[in-house]
C-alpha cells in the first residue's frame, strides 16, 4: 500500500525539536552554574532531598515525544485503502525548468527562479489527469522525474530546484528538447508537449532548429518567459558578502529576458509563447492548460489509489498520552525511588 503525508509541509515544525533541545541543554547549564554558585552540591543535596535531577529531564523527553506525535498527526498520514483499474485520456507533458544563475536575477520579484518555480506548482495542479515529466538544465539538461502521474513528487522536485543543482552554468535549450524527446514513448507520435520556462538568455544556436525539428516528429512546444526586457544583475555571495555577478572588467554582469528567442521557439514548436513577467502566473496557468486540452489525447491503462484512509488520530491520541504523563510527572522524587540510583550511579 502506498503511504503519503495529506499535508507533508507541515512536517517542517519537526525541525523545532533541535531547537528546543539546544534551548534545554543551555538551560540546563545555566541551572547548574546557579548551584554551583549556590552551594557545595553535598550540601544542597541535603538541603534538598526530594529534589530529583532526573525529572527536568525526562519530563523534557516526554513533552518532545508529545510534540513531534503531534506533528506527525497534524501533516495527517496515510495508507492507500483501495486501487483500481482505471481508463485514462491524457497528454504526455515535460516542464523544462531553467535552473542557471541568470534566473537569480531580481527584476521580478522576489526573483525569477522563485517566480518559475510557483508557476511550475501551480501548473502541476492545472495539468493533473496527464501525465507529467521534468527536465531541468543549465549547462546541460537533466531528466529529474519521469513521465508519471505522481504530482506530489513533482510538487516537491519543482519546489526543492535551484543554481545549486547544475554543475555547469548556461542555458541549454536545445539539450532540454531532445532528453524530452529520447523520453516520450515511440508510439507516441501527436500526444505529446513540452513547456519551457525561462530567460532565454542563450547561446545555443541549435535551439531553434532543434524545435522546429522536434515540431515535424510531433511534439508541441510552449515556452514561457521569465523576467523583463530591462533586466537585472545576478546577485551572488563573493568574499563572505552580497555582491552582483561580474565581468572580467569588474562591472555588474546585467541579465535580461530573451523575449525575441523564447518567442521564436514557440513559433518553431508549432506552440504559444507567455510572459511571465506580471503577476499573472493564474491566468499563464490557466491560459496553458486550455490549449493543452485542445490537443488530441489517447487512451492508457493505469492502476490507482483512489481512496485513502486516515491516520492521524492515532498520534494525536499518543501525542496526548505523553503530555499528559509529562503533566503527571512530578519534579520531586517518587517516595518508593527515594533512596535508589536509577542510573546506576
Amino acid at each position: 500500500m502506498p503511504f503519503r503525508f495529506e499535508n507533508i509541509d507541515y512536517l517542517y515544525a519537526l525541525l523545532l525539536i533541535p531547537i528546543f533541545i539546544v534551548l534545554f541543554w543551555l538551560i540546563q547549564r545555566a541551572r547548574k552554574n546557579a548551584f554551583a554558585k549556590f552551594g557545595n552540591s553535598t550540601l544542597l543535596s541535603q538541603l534538598m532531598p526530594a529534589y530529583s535531577k532526573y525529572k527536568h529531564t525526562t519530563k523534557f523527553i516526554l513533552l518532545l515525544c508529545g510534540l513531534a506525535f503531534l506533528i506527525v498527526g497534524w501533516a495527517n498520514p496515510q495508507w492507500g485503502s483501495k486501487k483500481e483499474k482505471v481508463k485514462r485520456k491524457s497528454v504526455d507533458i515535460f516542464i523544462a525548468l531553467d535552473i542557471s544563475q541568470s534566473m537569480m536575477a531580481e527584476d521580478i520579484q522576489p526573483n525569477r527562479m522563485e517566480r518559475a518555480r510557483k508557476f511550475s506548482q501551480k501548473l502541476v495542479d492545472k495539468l493533473k489527469g496527464d501525465r507529467l515529466g521534468i527536465i531541468l538544465f543549465a549547462g546541460n539538461a537533466y531528466m529529474q522525474m519521469p513521465l508519471t502521474t505522481d504530482y506530489a513528487a513533482a510538487q516537491l522536485f519543482l519546489r526543492s530546484a535551484n543554481p545549486s543543482q547544475a554543475p555547469a552554468q548556461g542555458t541549454a535549450i536545445s539539450e532540454a528538447i531532445d532528453l524530452a524527446e529520447q523520453s516520450f514513448e515511440e508510439d507516441n507520435k501527436q500526444h505529446k508537449a513540452i513547456i519551457i520556462i525561462s530567460d532565454g538568455e542563450t547561446h545555443d544556436q541549435d535551439a531553434l532548429d532543434r524545435a522546429k525539428t522536434a515540431a515535424d516528429n510531433g511534439l508541441l512546444i510552449y515556452s514561457v518567459g521569465v523576467g523583463t526586457p530591462s533586466g537585472g544583475f545576478i546577485p551572488t555571495i563573493i568574499g563572505g558578502r552580497s555582491d552582483y555577478k561580474r565581468d572580467e572588467k569588474g562591472n555588474p554582469v546585467r541579465t535580461s529576458l530573451n523575449e525575441g528567442m523564447m518567442q521564436n521557439l514557440a513559433d518553431e514548436g508549432n506552440g504559444f509563447y507567455f510572459n511571465l513577467a506580471g503577476s499573472n502566473v493564474e491566468e499563464v496557468s490557466v491560459a496553458l492548460r486550455n490549449s493543452i486540452d485542445q490537443m488530441e489525447k489517447r487512451e492508457f491503462e493505469a492502476r490507482v489509489f483512489n481512496e485513502y484512509e486516515s491516520y492521524f488520530q492515532y498520534f494525536i491520541a499518543i501525542a496526548i498520552l505523553f503530555l499528559i504523563a509529562e503533566f503527571l510527572l512530578s519534579y520531586r522524587k517518587n517516595k518508593w525511588l527515594g533512596e535508589k540510583d536509577l542510573f546506576g550511579k
